[in-house]
């Protein structure tokens, strides 16, 4: 107890003792609705940041306040979609019949409005989710370099589908069309850059959409309604949020919801996906769970490895889908690997996000430390070692010291369950048969990262992996961008495909105008594009 009450002292700072810097930001959560921004009729939810911070009277442990995130019941969430569908207006709405020159310049304006907003957008990032104040910063710039170079790959998507193309007797033009309404859930660990990654390309093709907010990384979203309601059409974008169980099933069952952008879980994915009327025509694009593992050979760097493991299982508490979840280390190099492996961790700074070099922050979920204490228990049960005793698996508040597990079996949930916190469970193997029986019976199946320096290992290691996980990263950690690379994944850890233009395409379908090569169908196609009297059938580009 006294090692713990010492631990408090060392991380969480007396609240006299705050820089004036990061004072608590306070927001009151409203919503958006076909063009309006609404601040009551619904009930709220305080937020309490998970950065906390020692009473100067009793030295106890104070959540802060936040402020209020709006909580809406099922009635209002449907106001949401119905808007969104009045919009839609089953496809001959403005924004979906727009030029694409249009939508592009609604979105460009929408980018430029957001910019302002980087400081306070950041804060409530660093406070609410406990990002660290340099992630929090990347994760906006990211996501306006996204808005960007998704701009710029609709307008050579467009220049791309301008010409007319010749097959046998026929003429087309061949362009893209929006899909419909389109419901968006971000996930909490990502909750602005994630989102818009689904978000921004769903609308510059033309659909509507309904946002979700996630359950972490709410208040953020008060700052965007503005931007919002300012640069779109009333009722093609609306941002609302309340408890997931209630509010989605009933719009999703109304059939009015055509398109789920979610990343989360496969349950979830599930239980929504059943819930539609009409499932055949329920587009997804999904981004769910993953069991992303390391795999180190036996002529492997060994600090290059623990290096990029350690990064990769435990950047930002190892909660995000890409991050390293389990690591297989040949027998012959495991004690060397976990040796520099704890020299590693126990190197970590453990803090609140906005101190230096910080590493190891606060959950945004204060009580996942009971799940992640669960993990190391059960491991241990089945044979496993903590491999930190000193501080590994330790709670302060809602920050849980990284644990490291040695021998874990693969009869332990934390060898097949995704823990998505900070605990690196390490596997001990001696054939590469072993490996490969657990990527083949594995559920998921988004990456893998493989550590070695023999060609002739690492490219039959690769073939066996090719068709088990969607990316293979050679001697470097699992990971996501840059934006303009595919990102999927097989089995239940993925449905479509999001980079920069593979998202274009997924919120899109082909469409395309058809005539015959004799003289009537060149006269009217060359009579449409020459009088410009069709929006859809054009030979205007975006420039």
């Amino acid at each position: 107890m006294r090692s713990l009450m010492t631990l408090i002292s060392k991380i969480f700072p007396k609240q006299s003792e705050l820089p004036q810097s990061v004072e608590v930001p306070k927001i009151k959560g409203r919503i958006l609705i076909d063009g309006k921004i609404i601040d009551s009729g619904f009930k709220t939810k305080t937020i309490f940041s998970p950065c906390s911070f020692r009473n100067d009277s009793d030295d106890q442990l104070v959540f802060p306040e936040m402020g209020t995130t709006p909580q809406v019941d099922a009635s209002v969430f449907r106001q949401a979609v119905d808007a969104a569908a009045r919009a839609w207006q089953k496809g001959r709405g403005e924004w979906p019949c727009a030029r694409m020159e249009d939508r592009v310049t609604s979105i460009i304006h929408l980018r430029d409005r957001l910019i302002p907003h980087r400081d306070l957008i950041c804060r409530l990032l660093m406070w609410e989710i406990a990002k660290t104040w340099p992630d929090a910063q990347s994760e906006f710039d990211r996501t306006i370099q996204y808005m960007t170079d998704t701009i710029e790959a609709t307008k050579q998507l467009d220049r791309d589908c301008s010409r007319i193309q010749f097959a046998g007797d026929i003429m087309s033009q061949i362009r893209r069309a929006p899909l419909g309404v389109t419901l968006c859930m971000g996930p909490f660990n990502y909750p602005l850059n994630e989102t818009f990654t689904t978000l921004i390309p769903a609308l510059i093709v033309g659909n509507v959409v309904v946002v979700k907010l996630p359950r972490f990384g709410q208040l953020l979203w008060d700052v965007l309604l503005e931007p919002f309601r300012d640069c779109l059409p009333p009722g093609v974008i609306n941002i609302v949020n309340g408890a997931g169980r209630e509010v989605i099933a009933p719009v999703v069952q109304s059939g009015k919801v055509d398109v789920l952008a979610f990343i989360g879980s496969s349950q979830v994915a599930n239980q929504i996906k059943q819930a539609h009327p009409h499932p055949h025509r329920f587009r997804s694009i999904l981004g769910l769970d993953a069991k992303n593992p390391a795999l180190v050979l036996p002529d492997a760097d060994l600090g290059l490895a623990v290096s990029e493991c350690m990064k990769g299982s435990l950047s930002f508490n190892g909660q995000r889908c890409t991050a390293i979840k389990i690591v297989f280390v040949h027998r012959s190099v495991v004690k060397d690997f976990i040796d520099l492996f704890i020299q590693k961790v126990d190197s970590l700074i453990s803090g609140l996000p906005w101190e230096k070099n910080v590493m190891i922050t606060p959950l945004p979920d204060r009580t996942k430390h009971e799940q992640l204490s669960a993990y190391v228990k059960d491991a241990l049960e089945h044979g496993a070692y903590l491999c930190n005793p000193k501080k590994g698996g330790q709670v302060a508040g809602s920050l849980f010291f990284p644990a490291v597990l040695g021998r874990v079996s693969f009869s332990s949930r934390i060898s097949k369950e995704e823990q998505f916190g900070p605990i690196v469970p390490i596997v001990e193997y001696e054939s590469f048969n072993e490996f490969e029986e657990y990527m083949v019976n594995s559920p998921y199946g988004m990456q893998a990262s493989i550590f070695g320096k023999d060609p002739t290992v690492i490219g039959e290691a690769i073939d066996s992996l090719s068709n088990q996980v969607c990316r293979i990263n050679l001697n470097t950690q699992c990971q996501r961008g840059p934006d303009v690379f595919p990102f999927t994944g097989r089995k239940s850890s993925a449905e479509g495909t999001l980079s920069v233009t593979d998202a274009l395409r997924s919120f899109s379908i082909r469409s395309m105008v058809a005539a015959k090569q004799d003289q009537m169908g060149k006269q009217v196609i060359r009579g449409i594009l020459d009088g410009d009297h069709s929006r859809f059938l054009t030979s205007n580009i975006v420039l």
